[in-house]
């Protein structure tokens, strides 16, 4: 074997080892910059070359994460507290919970509760607004990732996976399920949630309202950074379809949210307005949609899997005009109340008073809500009696709840839910509904009922020959004045 020396080496051997070296060893320190500056969100995620889901997800307190098998309902319903007023994680577990990820969550799986929550922690924004990030310089700014901010871009990634392997397996009446009940929830979170909402229609943000540049999201919709969509590999298209993107849906809840008199969405609704040359030509036509909109549940639906434990609704009174409306509970007739406890087979009589129901009574009452069994009867529990009552079907429940959104009693006034639940009881034939009804029609409710007086007749007559009194008279009032008009 002949050596080669450098002195008897060709020039053009001797330019090939003196680049090849050092390029080789820039080749090197790249990979190896590149492999540890794994990033998302331009952050380190250090995540992407483990394995090992128990290494990279973030910590769970022993309470939460702790065997719960005789305690499962107390359990659930802590989490539940704490999802719907925003918490990330309390979310996260949820998803896992209801996915029957541990063997003794099996009695307890549910797919699209799962998917609810899953979604709801994705369009979280604790989920992916950094916290513990620095610039360190030098490198183009590059940014290391704290472990909290790269436990969470873990906990997301793998929650877009498993939504999407979920929505996948769904009919698309399961999948409007999912979507409907994070409307609702997100909607019992004023401005916050209609904000949102808003970001989860906006084609300017990711497929749930994260920024358009988050790792997670471009993983989502099969674009990874740097390349055009299509470009990348893999995509979570299910989960990212989940919410259909247009203008007219954002435009609806960035102004639904400037209705609960946040300042801050009225500022976000001009820089909408202005983010396209089209978009503020809706205006009119989504302020007379928003005046009609109601969510998709009186309140999120009660339903329980086979281990018996129900989906409570654990959203509370928010800001001064709820407690205010839940405040004047005492004006309503407890009558009312008593008929709905009756009608849900709670006792089998009517109660007149508070003091008329027992102990057990109440307990009934607050198993069927998924409540703490307190065997006392508050404000709350009387409005979703009456709730739950006119959701199963009671005509008069239907009639009381309408009248207490017309009037703000126990439910902040909104004109929009008050027809509905007039149309309800209208439908199965009450004569109050439809004298209520023929109301609006001569008054007219901007956005709700337009002014219509042959239809208001149209009701009241209706009414009348139903046997309402108070139609009735009416009615007889405006035959004589027409018969006055004839006569001259």
């Amino acid at each position: 074997m002949r050596v080669v020396r450098d002195g008897d080496a060709s020039p053009d051997d001797r330019r090939r080892r003196r680049v090849g070296g050092p390029a080789a060893a820039l080749v090197v320190l790249a990979l190896t910059a590149g492999t540890l500056a794994a990033c998302g969100d331009n952050g380190a995620a250090f995540w992407r070359r483990s394995d090992s889901a128990a290494a990279n997800q973030c910590p769970r307190p022993q309470s939460i994460t702790g065997p719960e098998f005789n305690a499962q309902e107390a359990g659930l319903r802590l989490l539940r507290r704490e999802a719907f007023r925003g918490d990330f994680f309390a979310q996260l577990e949820l998803g896992s919970r209801y996915a029957a990820i541990r063997a003794t969550d099996k009695n307890i799986e549910d797919p699209i509760e799962s998917a609810v929550w899953t979604g709801l922690a994705l369009a979280n924004d604790e989920g992916y607004a950094p916290i513990n990030r620095v610039n360190r310089g030098g490198w183009g700014g590059f940014r290391s990732g704290s472990r909290y901010d790269d436990c969470r871009a873990w906990e997301r990634h793998v929650a877009y996976q498993r939504l999407d392997r979920q929505l996948a397996q769904m009919t698309i009446d399961e999948q409007a399920a999912v979507r409907d009940r994070m409307i609702y929830v997100l909607s019992t979170q004023d401005a916050e949630g209609f904000r949102t909402l808003a970001r989860l229609h906006d084609v300017l943000y990711g497929p749930y309202g994260e920024p358009s540049d988050n790792r997670e999201a471009r993983e989502a919709i099969g674009r990874s950074n740097g390349n055009s969509a299509g470009q990348g590999r893999g995509g979570y298209y299910s989960a990212a379809a989940l919410f259909p993107r247009n203008d007219v849906d954002a435009y609806l809840y960035n102004y639904l949210a400037t209705q609960t008199g946040d300042v801050g969405s009225y500022v976000l609704l001009k820089d909408f307005e202005r983010s396209s040359p089209n978009r503020s030509r809706y205006g009119a036509f989504v302020e007379a949609k928003a005046r009609q909109w109601v969510p998709p549940f009186e309140f999120y639906p009660n339903d329980a899997p086979a281990s018996g434990v129900p989906f409570s609704d654990e959203s509370r009174p928010r800001g001064d005009a709820y407690e205010y409306a839940l405040g004047r509970m005492t004006e309503l007739p407890f009558i009312h109340v008593g008929r709905a406890l009756r009608y849900l087979g709670v006792t089998e009589t009517v109660a007149s008073a508070p003091n008329d129901l027992s102990a057990r009574q109440i307990q009934s009452l607050e198993a069927m809500l998924g409540h703490d069994m307190e065997s006392r009867l508050s404000y709350l529990e009387m409005v979703r009696a009456i709730q739950l009552a006119a959701v199963n079907g009671s005509s008069e429940a239907q009639l009381v709840l309408a009248v207490m959104y017309s009037e703000g009693i126990g439910v902040p006034t909104d004109y929009a839910r008050a027809f509905h639940w007039y149309s309800q009881a209208d439908k199965q034939g009450s004569p109050e509904a439809k004298f209520a009804i023929s109301t609006y029609f001569a008054l007219g409710v901007a956005g709700v009922a337009d002014q219509d007086k042959a239809e208001a007749v149209a009701s009241r007559i209706d009414s009348a020959l139903a046997g309402f009194g108070p139609s009735a008279s009416r009615l007889q009032a405006v035959l004589s004045q027409v018969s006055r008009s004839q006569r001259r």
